[in-house]
């Protein structure tokens, strides 16, 4: 009987797997080149830390266990968490900023579908203890310095942004109760993803006030931030959230990724913890589902026992990437070929004793070779050695005798003779 992969999960084979590769050493690329230095934790933590985070309903959205000493456990759907109990454990010796990445494999029990899965690879990166709007500019730009490496421009993507930090000095103003904010901005978070007759049917359910919802949706129908001034009356804290925003859209303009970003009120991020900038990033055409996402979440560490210390930060998955990448053409094309940097050939199965070190000693210089374990003829092996993409073949006959080789540049077809013990020292040489 076969077995099949579980839903939602992926085996990754060699061409999979080097797309993997290619795309998390993009990731861990850029993040060290901003600035930021790599951490990970365990794979399953208490379950209490997800539920502290997400409240009890996460339960339902994760893998959870019960270890043999009766222990709650739950497999990460996310490290944010984890990076917030590391942080609070050592918070006295880091120094800071503390600017951290993080590429973990993570799971969620969700129903599978285009570009969502039960396991997948996410991209975190997080920097805390910085309490100005710059800190969420670099966040951003390092986002898109990613994305503009591979290939994708303003017209194929954008990062959508706005403020929880605006909408939570907005809405009481409405008339909205603080207790009703949480469940509120879940809701707003759902609105561009159903029907607007839905969304209204939902909205109506949660805010009985008919006045109150035209102004929700009037709030919700601005599309600059310029014209938030003209739906209501601005206490300090919102004119503080809105010069914030102009603020870090002037400093994207000045990291040069401004032609990405567009402001949104509707970018609200359901989870309950965040508490400032807020952002989604999208493909232009608005087919997929979002890429990436993040924020400011100042409370967190505090909820988990440490000190009120600010933060913010970002993920992007694997999953929609990837998808679009492909859609894109961007992916295939980018993916480094397998190139041996050597095949090593013989003319007579006399040699191949002579193939076998000739090969091991070259990989042990540093250099990528392969050699035929079957006693072919040359002409065979030189077609293995063009469908291995090898650069050159070092052919091993007579002229051994002489200690010499021929070496077969397989992109040109020019060949050359060279003592055994000069290939060597060239090739020590050109390490150095």
């Amino acid at each position: 009987m076969k077995i099949p992969a579980v839903k939602g999960t992926r085996d990754f084979y060699p061409p999979d797997m080097a797309r993997r590769n290619w795309l998390i050493d993009g990731w861990k690329r850029v993040s060290l080149r901003n600035g930021f230095e790599e951490y990970d934790g365990p794979i399953f933590e208490y379950l209490k830390m997800f539920q502290i985070k997400s409240g009890d309903e996460i339960v339902e959205q994760l893998f959870s266990l019960r270890d043999r000493g009766g222990r709650d456990l739950a497999i990460r759907p996310e490290i944010t968490p984890t990076l917030a109990r590391m942080v609070n454990q050592q918070i006295n010796s880091l120094p800071r900023p503390i600017k951290w990445f993080s590429v973990p494999r993570l799971c969620r029990a969700e129903r599978p579908q285009k570009g969502r899965l039960r396991e997948f690879f996410q991209w975190n990166v997080d920097i805390i203890g910085v309490d100005d709007v710059l800190a969420d500019a670099e966040t951003i730009f390092c986002a898109l310095d990613y994305l503009q490496q591979v290939g994708l421009r303003p017209d194929d993507i954008v990062l959508k942004i706005s403020s929880r930090k605006m909408l939570a000095s907005l809405l009481p103003a409405i008339g909205i109760a603080e207790r009703e904010l949480g469940p509120l901005y879940a809701l707003l978070d759902k609105r561009s993803k159903i029907p607007g007759d839905a969304f209204e049917e939902m909205l109506a359910e949660q805010v009985a006030d008919e006045n109150k919802r035209k102004k929700i949706l009037e709030l919700m129908a601005v599309e600059s931030i310029e014209q938030i001034s003209d739906c209501l009356n601005l206490s300090d804290t919102a004119k503080e959230s809105v010069d914030e925003l102009r603020r870090l859209f002037e400093l994207l303009d000045v990291m040069g990724v401004g032609d990405y970003c567009l402001f949104d009120i509707n970018i609200v991020r359901g989870l309950a913890y965040y508490t400032g900038i807020v952002y989604e990033i999208y493909d232009r055409k608005g087919e997929l589902r979002a890429i990436g996402g993040g924020g400011r979440y100042d409370d967190l560490l505090k909820q988990f026992g440490g000190p009120d210390i600010p933060a913010t930060g970002f993920g992007i998955g694997d999953s929609v990437l990837a998808i679009l990448l492909e859609e894109k053409g961007l992916l295939q094309k980018q993916l480094p070929k397998a190139e041996p940097d050597f095949f090593v050939a013989y003319t007579d199965k006399e040699f191949l004793q002579k193939a076998i070190e000739i090969t091991a000693k070259l990989r042990r210089a540093g250099s990528a070779a392969n050699f035929s374990y079957k006693s072919a003829n040359l002409s065979r092996q030189l077609k293995q050695a063009s469908a291995q993409n090898a650069k050159k073949c070092i052919i091993i006959g007579d002229e051994f005798k002489n200690s010499e080789l021929v070496v077969k540049d397989m992109a040109t077809g020019k060949q050359q003779l060279i003592k055994l013990d000069e290939l060597f020292a060239k090739l020590k040489s050109e390490l150095r």
